[in-house]
């Protein structure tokens, strides 16, 4: 049976999945306090890149199955997909959720379901979501269902994840279950694992905390093989070939709305039982520090003293314009503290938002000393070693993410350096 859905927040996880949902039948209001982003999508037109994105969002607003305004309205289900971040002393601030929560209060009505994608601290649902919607006069569970099914996709595929990704249902109740898991089946493939409500936010935290806490383990790899005369890629692609072995890859630091910021929820609940965890974004939140100290030691091993730097990568994962938590924002910050001379470079950014961005490579290579890639872009992949030391005052490349063909640039008379890497 088709509904009518009001989504709120229509951003990296909320704009797709509005769009999932009207493509496949469903009448579909999306919610966003950012009028900008609702005209454009009204108009077809998108605020944040996705792969599949523009087409599929042109097919739902000329099927009239999708439009999006500033205030909610009346639907048989509404779903919260609002940022969750954490603030500058790490914890978390639910003022979006909860917010968001509020504004559906005026609407919702008998045999309403309402869900919460947002990724949140266990207890969000009970503790936060429920008495707000206590407000309605409706009896939680009886009259309205509440469910937690937090999203578990990776931005550049979301819409196959969307589909093929199992998907947990946690609800207040077992109907608040059941109905959301009814719902999504209208388009999910994978299987749909029903929980209640905190073990589901549990679930999504646990998730994002284990790969953080595995990139954590990289990071230092490749500190010590620094140090001891290493390739810790090579060591790490080895060992993985062991079959109880699934160690992650080093960088610069760890970015994105959920690695970076969901262990601390569980640190902020029980600081004194995630010694491991809180350690774990420690070293990742290091490493932007890591890096910029090495750019430091390249350039002064190479007697430069007032070199230029060209930053390639400012979103936090390849082929995508997602900036937040990005690392890359981070080891500029670094560069300024240390009077660094760099101007900044991002295809998938077609604004300027960092520090002396441009839209030009060939102006963000021009007189450079050194060019650090911090984010592996297929377009970096491709790039070609002669037209880029062409514009360069010194042939250097430090490569953060592996992401170049090393023997290449080697080749085109290119000194280079990896983290983690004392070979190179």
């Amino acid at each position: 049976m088709k509904k009518s859905l009001c989504v709120v927040g229509l951003g990296y996880i909320g704009l797709p999945t509005s769009v999932m949902f009207a493509i496949n039948g469903h009448k579909v209001h999306g919610v966003d306090v950012n009028e900008t982003a609702v005209n454009m999508v009204n108009n077809k037109q998108l605020h944040i890149e996705e792969n599949g994105l523009e087409e599929r969002l042109a097919e739902a607003v000329d099927s009239g199955m999708f439009k999006a305004s500033t205030e909610p309205e009346e639907a048989d289900v509404f779903i919260i997909a609002v940022p969750s971040p954490i603030r500058e002393d790490k914890t978390a601030n639910l003022d979006y959720v909860r917010n968001a929560t509020e504004a559906i209060v005026p609407y919702v009505k008998k045999g309403n379901l309402v869900i919460l994608e947002s990724t949140v601290p266990p207890r969000t649902v009970e503790d936060v979501m429920v008495p707000v919607l206590e407000r309605s006069g409706l009896n939680i569970g009886e009259d309205i269902f509440i469910a937690h099914s937090p999203e578990r996709v990776i931005p550049g595929k979301v819409f196959q994840e969307l589909v093929d990704n199992d998907r947990i249902v946690g609800g207040i109740n077992e109907k608040s279950s059941q109905m959301t898991k009814e719902l999504y089946e209208g388009f999910v493939k994978g299987n749909i694992h029903l929980t209640d409500a905190t073990t589901a936010e549990m679930v999504k935290v646990i998730e994002n905390t284990y790969r953080d806490v595995n990139i954590a383990f990289a990071n230092e790899l490749a500190m010590i093989s620094e140090k001891i005369g290493v390739n810790a890629w090579e060591a790490i692609r080895l060992a993985n070939f062991h079959p109880r072995v699934n160690i992650h890859t080093p960088g610069p630091g760890v970015g994105g709305h959920c690695i970076a910021v969901d262990p601390w929820f569980l640190a902020e609940i029980e600081p004194e039982l995630s010694k491991i965890i809180q350690l774990s974004r420690n070293t990742n939140d290091h490493m932007p520090t890591f890096t910029a100290n090495k750019i430091e030691e390249i350039l002064k091993s190479k007697g430069i003293t007032d070199g230029k730097v060209a930053i390639f990568g400012l979103s936090f994962k390849a082929n995508i314009d997602d900036q937040r938590e990005s690392p890359s924002l981070e080891v500029i910050k670094k560069l300024v503290e240390k009077g660094i001379s760099f101007t900044t470079y991002d295809p998938h950014i077609k604004e300027n938002v960092a520090s002396n961005q441009t839209q030009d490579m060939d102006e963000a290579l021009d007189q450079a000393d050194v060019v650090v890639v911090l984010t592996d872009h297929n377009e970096f992949k491709e790039l070609e070693p002669e037209r880029v030391g062409s514009k360069m005052n010194n042939r250097i490349v430090f490569d953060t993410k592996n992401a170049l063909p090393l023997g290449t640039w080697e080749d085109a008379g290119f000194m280079i350096k990896r983290l983690g890497d004392s070979k190179n």
